[in-house]
Protein backbone atom coordinates (compact mmCIF):
# COMPACT_ATOMS: atom_id res chain seq x y z
CA UNK A 1 0.00 0.00 0.00
CA UNK A 2 3.10 2.18 0.54
CA UNK A 3 3.23 2.69 -3.12
CA UNK A 4 0.02 3.51 -3.93
CA UNK A 5 0.31 6.27 -1.06
CA UNK A 6 3.32 7.31 -2.74
CA UNK A 7 1.84 7.75 -6.26
CA UNK A 8 -1.41 9.38 -5.27
CA UNK A 9 0.51 11.94 -3.28
CA UNK A 10 3.11 12.20 -5.78
CA UNK A 11 0.14 12.82 -8.75
CA UNK A 12 -1.71 15.26 -6.23
CA UNK A 13 1.71 16.81 -6.05
CA UNK A 14 2.23 17.73 -9.58
CA UNK A 15 -1.92 19.29 -9.11
CA UNK A 16 -0.99 20.86 -6.86
CA UNK A 17 1.79 22.50 -8.77
CA UNK A 18 -0.08 23.05 -11.73
CA UNK A 19 -2.37 24.95 -9.89
CA UNK A 20 0.08 27.78 -8.11
CA UNK A 21 1.54 27.80 -11.42
CA UNK A 22 -2.42 28.88 -13.12
CA UNK A 23 -2.57 31.18 -9.72
CA UNK A 24 0.89 33.13 -10.42
CA UNK A 25 0.18 33.41 -13.72
CA UNK A 26 0.87 30.76 -15.54
CA UNK A 27 -0.91 29.97 -19.69
CA UNK A 28 0.13 26.14 -19.95
CA UNK A 29 -1.31 24.10 -21.85
CA UNK A 30 -2.79 27.06 -23.70
CA UNK A 31 -1.41 30.09 -25.76
CA UNK A 32 -2.81 32.39 -23.62
CA UNK A 33 -5.06 33.06 -20.84
CA UNK A 34 -8.38 32.71 -22.48
CA UNK A 35 -7.18 29.79 -24.40
CA UNK A 36 -5.81 28.14 -21.00
CA UNK A 37 -9.06 28.87 -19.88
CA UNK A 38 -10.71 26.85 -22.50
CA UNK A 39 -8.41 24.18 -21.83
CA UNK A 40 -8.48 23.70 -18.11
CA UNK A 41 -11.65 25.38 -16.98
CA UNK A 42 -14.19 24.45 -20.04
CA UNK A 43 -17.45 26.90 -18.74
CA UNK A 44 -19.46 28.27 -21.32
CA UNK A 45 -18.10 31.46 -22.94
CA UNK A 46 -14.72 31.32 -20.63
CA UNK A 47 -12.15 33.48 -21.83
CA UNK A 48 -10.09 34.07 -18.53
CA UNK A 49 -8.67 32.14 -16.18
CA UNK A 50 -10.20 32.86 -12.55
CA UNK A 51 -8.99 34.51 -10.14
CA UNK A 52 -5.27 33.92 -8.32
CA UNK A 53 -7.11 33.45 -4.80
CA UNK A 54 -8.96 30.81 -6.71
CA UNK A 55 -6.19 28.68 -8.05
CA UNK A 56 -4.24 28.78 -4.65
CA UNK A 57 -7.24 27.55 -2.45
CA UNK A 58 -7.42 24.84 -4.69
CA UNK A 59 -4.00 24.36 -4.36
CA UNK A 60 -4.18 24.40 -1.06
CA UNK A 61 -7.15 22.01 -0.30
CA UNK A 62 -4.78 19.56 -2.85
CA UNK A 63 -1.66 20.21 -1.06
CA UNK A 64 -3.22 18.85 2.13
CA UNK A 65 -5.43 15.48 0.47
CA UNK A 66 -1.31 15.16 -0.44
CA UNK A 67 -0.05 14.53 2.56
CA UNK A 68 -2.82 12.36 3.33
CA UNK A 69 -1.93 9.49 1.95
CA UNK A 70 1.83 9.83 3.56
CA UNK A 71 -0.20 10.23 7.25
CA UNK A 72 -2.39 7.06 6.18
CA UNK A 73 0.68 4.91 5.69
CA UNK A 74 2.68 5.95 9.06
CA UNK A 75 5.35 8.09 7.08
CA UNK A 76 5.52 10.83 9.18
CA UNK A 77 3.56 11.21 12.31
CA UNK A 78 0.46 12.78 13.13
CA UNK A 79 -1.93 13.67 15.42
CA UNK A 80 -5.01 12.24 13.94
CA UNK A 81 -6.00 8.60 15.03
CA UNK A 82 -5.61 6.05 12.37
CA UNK A 83 -9.45 5.79 12.20
CA UNK A 84 -10.17 9.39 11.47
CA UNK A 85 -7.25 9.37 8.94
CA UNK A 86 -8.95 6.74 6.94
CA UNK A 87 -12.31 8.12 7.44
CA UNK A 88 -11.11 11.59 6.07
CA UNK A 89 -9.62 8.96 3.03
CA UNK A 90 -12.46 8.03 2.05
CA UNK A 91 -14.53 11.27 2.19
CA UNK A 92 -11.14 12.56 -0.16
CA UNK A 93 -12.01 9.31 -2.11
CA UNK A 94 -15.84 10.47 -2.66
CA UNK A 95 -14.85 13.77 -3.63
CA UNK A 96 -12.60 12.79 -6.46
CA UNK A 97 -14.86 10.15 -7.55
CA UNK A 98 -17.68 12.42 -7.78
CA UNK A 99 -15.90 14.94 -9.95
CA UNK A 100 -14.63 11.86 -12.07
CA UNK A 101 -17.97 10.52 -12.75
CA UNK A 102 -19.80 14.21 -12.90
CA UNK A 103 -16.97 14.46 -16.14
CA UNK A 104 -19.43 12.18 -17.64
CA UNK A 105 -22.74 13.58 -17.56
CA UNK A 106 -24.56 15.14 -19.49
CA UNK A 107 -25.30 17.74 -16.83
CA UNK A 108 -21.63 18.38 -16.39
CA UNK A 109 -21.05 18.40 -20.86
CA UNK A 110 -23.69 21.50 -20.42
CA UNK A 111 -21.92 23.59 -17.83
CA UNK A 112 -18.47 22.30 -19.23
CA UNK A 113 -19.29 22.70 -23.43
CA UNK A 114 -15.81 24.49 -24.16
CA UNK A 115 -12.84 22.70 -26.83
CA UNK A 116 -10.44 21.44 -26.02
CA UNK A 117 -11.57 21.17 -22.09
CA UNK A 118 -14.24 18.99 -23.55
CA UNK A 119 -11.75 16.39 -25.33
CA UNK A 120 -8.90 16.86 -22.32
CA UNK A 121 -11.78 16.22 -20.03
CA UNK A 122 -13.33 12.56 -21.17
CA UNK A 123 -9.23 11.66 -22.17
CA UNK A 124 -7.78 12.80 -18.91
CA UNK A 125 -9.08 14.97 -16.06
CA UNK A 126 -12.19 12.59 -15.47
CA UNK A 127 -10.40 9.52 -15.37
CA UNK A 128 -7.73 10.46 -13.46
CA UNK A 129 -10.35 11.65 -10.80
CA UNK A 130 -11.47 8.31 -10.69
CA UNK A 131 -8.17 6.57 -10.50
CA UNK A 132 -7.27 8.98 -7.66
CA UNK A 133 -10.61 8.72 -6.01
CA UNK A 134 -10.12 4.72 -6.40
CA UNK A 135 -6.53 5.03 -4.94
CA UNK A 136 -7.87 7.21 -1.73
CA UNK A 137 -10.96 4.65 -1.38
CA UNK A 138 -8.51 1.19 -1.84
CA UNK A 139 -6.11 2.79 1.04
CA UNK A 140 -8.82 3.91 3.39
CA UNK A 141 -10.48 0.71 3.15
CA UNK A 142 -7.21 -1.54 3.91
CA UNK A 143 -6.03 1.26 6.40
CA UNK A 144 -9.15 0.95 8.71
CA UNK A 145 -8.26 -0.04 12.41
CA UNK A 146 -10.39 -3.79 12.14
Amino acid sequence: MIILAFALSLVLLLITALHVYWGIGGIWPGRDAASCARAVGGFRGVDEMPAPFASFAVAACLGLATLWPMALEGVFATPFPKAGLAATALLIALVFLARGIAGFTPWWRRLTPEQPFVRLDLRYYSPLCLLIGLGFAILALTEFPA
